[in-house]
């Protein structure tokens, strides 16, 4: 059983492993972006765990997801071949090792290693705020937290992609993570850090159902880093929601807080299914895009544009009960 200051310490190091103490309703991933320079190569590369019920399904995991053809594959490893700290962002599966300072990967379809040539980005982590839940981070019964270990940092190595060999000098990668017991039931995720305007923002943005005392709620929370400030837009901080719109094809949303108004529009495209930790295993259901293109609009409370432009090679998941969603 992981222990109150097991816990309390996590509050305050997102990046690192929450699990040691956990033995069954558990799941923990990091989702690693890699883009070449060119963006004609874009991966993402999630290592994690899942701790089943009683007599359920126990496995270590590395999913990988070609962005460039939607094709995905799922790796199983024993939970004995897995470990990671409870300090720092340093993760090995088998011969396959991820930390702040690289990424070395033995896989059938990926071998090689990527080096970070520039520090980890990640949300501010204070006191009151621990990381991008705010203090919605420090509540012990939430049902999935969510982390920023880099909002972006440059890449240099190569990689072997089904044989043949990918330079990712000059490229751009992204990580986040979550934990906890299972998904949200209804959920919109999108990220993008390849923003035509301005080369070093990244956009982070997820709206979801999320459990509460009594009756569930809509929660969202969106981060826009450009020059040089992060801009919040969440339900712990005062934001407003102005419009939340899901189709076929389009997402809009708009959101304002004291940091200014934010636009987004967001299109669908068909990506690869990757595996999300249901109460019972890790169950094949969600479609996500390497693909997307997203659309952002950041004016200050006196109608200033601060920033617009076109988010590129954005990942994106709309999945679950999203009438409820859209009801709540």
């Amino acid at each position: 059983m992981r222990t109150p200051l097991q816990f309390f310490k996590g509050i305050f190091h997102p990046e690192a492993f929450h699990g040691h103490g956990r033995s069954k309703r558990y799941f923990e991933g990091w989702y690693v972006k890699v883009v070449s320079a060119d963006q004609k190569t874009r991966w993402a590369v999630i290592p994690g765990v899942f701790l089943g019920l009683d007599g359920g399904v126990n496995e270590a995991f590395i999913q990988l997801l070609d962005g460039s053809t939607g094709r995905s594959w799922y790796h199983k490893f024993d939970t004995s071949d897995f470990s990671a700290s409870a300090n720092e962002f340093d993760v090995t599966l088998g011969k396959n090792h991820f930390s702040s300072k690289g990424v070395t990967l033995d896989l059938p379809e990926l071998r090689g290693s990527i080096r970070f040539e520039s520090p980890l980005d990640p949300w501010p982590v204070k006191p009151l705020s621990p990381g991008i839940m705010g203090w919605f981070g420090a509540v012990p019964f939430m049902e999935c937290f969510h982390g920023i270990v880099s909002f972006g940092h440059d890449l240099t190595g190569e990689l072997t992609v089904e044989g043949k060999k990918v330079s990712f000098a000059g490229g751009r990668g992204y990580i986040e993570k979550d934990w906890g017991r299972a998904f949200p039931s209804g959920y919109v995720w999108l990220h993008s850090n390849h923003i035509d305007s301005d080369a070093e923002a990244s956009l982070i943005g997820s709206v979801a159902i999320i459990p509460w005392i009594g009756r569930p709620f809509r929660g969202y929370i969106v981060g826009l880093k450009h020059s040089g400030k992060l801009h919040r837009w969440t339900t712990y901080n005062g934001a407003k929601e102005i419009e939340l719109t899901i189709t076929d094809t389009h997402v809009q949303w708009q959101l304002s807080s004291k940091d200014g108004l934010l636009t987004l529009s967001a299109d669908r495209v068909r990506g690869g299914l990757l595996h999300a930790p249901i109460r019972t295993e890790m169950h094949q259901r969600v479609d996500e895009t390497l693909d997307a293109v997203i659309h952002i609009k950041h004016t200050d409370r006196d109608g200033r544009v601060l920033l617009e432009g076109k988010g590129l090679v954005g990942a994106m998941e709309v999945h679950g009960d999203l009438q409820r969603l859209l009801a709540i």
